[in-house]
């Protein structure tokens, strides 16, 4: 593994216009027409233009084109393994973001993160099979960015040694510590914190499973200390795909018909409604131990995600988040300060997204954490005004974290950002 010495001139790699473009015509509801129809030009035109295949391949994602979108980019990583994408006039810091093939929920959204700045970003695209390169492209600071799951398990086990020696500044560069990052690994992790709840998970395979939903394995010897209602999802889901509550034995049974063959996460399911009767959700970044906001959901329904929690219809509500944002940093980051601090000393990352929620005991109720977790500004600035301050506030301490560890300092940047 090499460096050169002034490194490639970004001109020379594959251009990508980066995800937040595309993703923004998407939320404004614009007309993709002339979008489809440029990438599809060029590369009918140059069918080795591997930044228009990739980028072709990203807006089949963004419109529900999943596998297309998936075989494009295998396609276009064919062809190259780096991309540039330059935010502003690209005159700032060089980032190289060590990536993996994968949908966008398999890598940090850096794109995202990196909005309002003039940050060079070389992607250098990853897999187990293939390896480093024996040149890496230059860079002031590096950043991995490949998230906890199991198909990317391979992919950070490659990487450990030659992150443990990487002579640039190097960010989340401890890839035993994203890996461990599985949701029962995170109950572990969070099992003697204080302030903090992760409630008990199990995997169980598809035999474990039926066992209990007949009977013939009592639910507490898996799921320890375990009770109805349970929550169960396949393992790799994301985004509430295929997640249940389980509250009876029988409606195990008809879950476990649906999903034939399948490996489980098994976990307790918490009841965290307010007094109002409604459940409330968080995400927070965490930033060299810094918690950001990004944003709350409100919802009648236990599984809250924000484009189901009719945020947009709901006045009252954006209101509700719009003063729970606007008071975090007195209040509920405040509340939970020791919580997060031993978050951020147990997961031993500099970067991190968490989703939680407040329990009437005041415990911080931990449901996931990653590397890879969604951080936008794209909902719409009519509707959610008051959003554009705190995420402007996430973005800067961000970058402001990445120009530290780049000039070998740390902490202070972050919360004068």
């Amino acid at each position: 593994m090499s460096f050169p010495p002034a490194g490639q001139p970004p001109a020379l790699l594959a251009q990508t216009a980066g995800l937040t473009p595309f993703a923004q015509m998407i939320f404004q509801g614009a007309d993709l027409t002339s979008a489809w129809s440029r990438l599809a030009d060029r590369v009918t035109a140059d069918p080795s233009d591997a930044g228009a295949m990739h980028d072709l391949a990203m807006l089949m994602q963004l419109t529900g084109r999943r596998q297309d979108g998936l075989a494009l980019q295998a396609a276009a990583l064919e062809l190259s393994q780096v991309y540039c994408r330059a935010h502003g006039d690209g005159a700032g810091l060089r980032l190289l973001a060590l990536v993996t093939p994968g949908d966008f929920m398999a890598n940090t959204p850096l794109d995202f993160l990196l909005e309002g700045s003039d940050v060079t970003v070389t992607y250098l695209y990853l897999t187990a099979e293939a390896g480093l390169p024996s040149q890496i492209p230059d860079h002031d600071v590096a950043f991995l960015a490949i998230g906890e799951s199991a198909a990317n398990r391979a992919v950070l086990q490659m990487l450990a040694p030659a992150l443990a020696a990487w002579p640039r500044p190097l960010i989340n560069g401890a890839a035993d510590r994203i890996e461990a990052l599985t949701r029962d690994g995170v109950v572990a992790m969070c099992a003697t914190l204080p302030g903090v709840l992760a409630p008990a998970a199990v995997q169980i395979d598809a035999g474990q499973a039926f066992d209990i939903a007949t009977g013939k394995t009592p639910l507490s010897r898996l799921l320890p200390g375990g009770r109805l209602p349970v929550i169960i999802r396949p393992l790799g889901s994301h985004a509430g795909q295929s997640l249940s509550k389980i509250d009876s034995l029988a409606e195990l049974a008809a879950y476990l018909a649906q999903q034939p063959n399948c490996d489980f996460y098994l976990s307790q399911f918490i009841d965290y409604r307010d007094a109002d009767g409604l459940y409330r959700k968080q995400r927070v970044a965490m930033i060299d131990g810094q918690p950001f906001i990004s944003h709350m959901a409100v919802s009648e329904h236990w599984m809250v995600h924000y484009l189901n929690a009719q945020m947009n219809t709901r006045a009252d509500r954006r209101a509700e988040e719009a003063a729970f944002m606007a008071d975090f940093e007195d209040g509920f980051a405040q509340r939970h300060a020791d919580a997060f601090a031993a978050l951020h000393t147990a997961f031993g990352l500099d970067y991190f997204a968490i989703d939680c929620a407040e329990l009437s005991d005041g415990r911080l109720l931990l449901f996931e954490a990653d590397v890879a977790m969604i951080v936008h500004a794209l909902d719409c600035p009519t509707l959610y005004p008051y959003k554009q301050a705190p995420m402007r506030k996430l973005f800067a301490g961000f970058q402001a974290y990445l120009a530290a560890v780049a000039g070998g300092q740390t902490g202070q940047a972050v919360r004068a950002a």
